[in-house]
């Protein structure tokens, strides 16, 4: 959680949040790898699952605390979700579709493990988007006119 809250604060800084908003970056990423860290290992669930979850419980938690923050919903739900992005299987699969342009590999084998980190990292993101999305049109607040 601590290492979620860093790199939260850190995206935070380079999105230009004010410093005394950062508190409220560092808590939302410790939230979500802490949600997830509980869902892959406590309850076993993939790491689409448990993004998913952890994405979810960001949003709730930010929609919930909309009024005690100066800072922007949207932003704050992103730098929060942004440490959960699986950058090491993105780098693998990119790896891999470069080692499919050289003779010294089996093809078959080498697309496959690609393409799987592919999709990993496609539904990953899917998943934070999706669970960041749920809670803000559930729980945005209606005008009336």
């Amino acid at each position: 959680m601590i290492c979620g809250a860093i790199a939260a604060a850190g995206f935070g800084v380079l999105f230009n949040i004010g410093f005394r908003s950062l508190p409220w970056c560092a808590a939302s990423g410790a939230l979500a790898l802490g949600m997830r860290t509980c869902c892959l290992d406590g309850l076993h669930w993939n790491l689409e699952a448990a993004t998913f979850a952890a994405a979810l419980t960001v949003g709730a938690a930010v929609q919930v605390l909309r009024f005690r923050t100066d800072i922007s919903q949207n932003a704050l739900d992103v730098v929060g979700c942004i440490p959960m992005v699986p950058g090491s299987f993105a780098a693998k699969a990119i790896l891999g579709m470069f080692a499919l342009t050289s003779n010294t590999v089996d093809p078959s084998e080498t697309l496959f493990t690609a393409v799987q980190y592919a999709l990993r990292v496609t539904f990953t993101v899917g998943a934070i988007g999706t669970g960041l999305a749920i809670p803000t049109l559930l729980l945005r607040v209606r005008v009336l006119r």
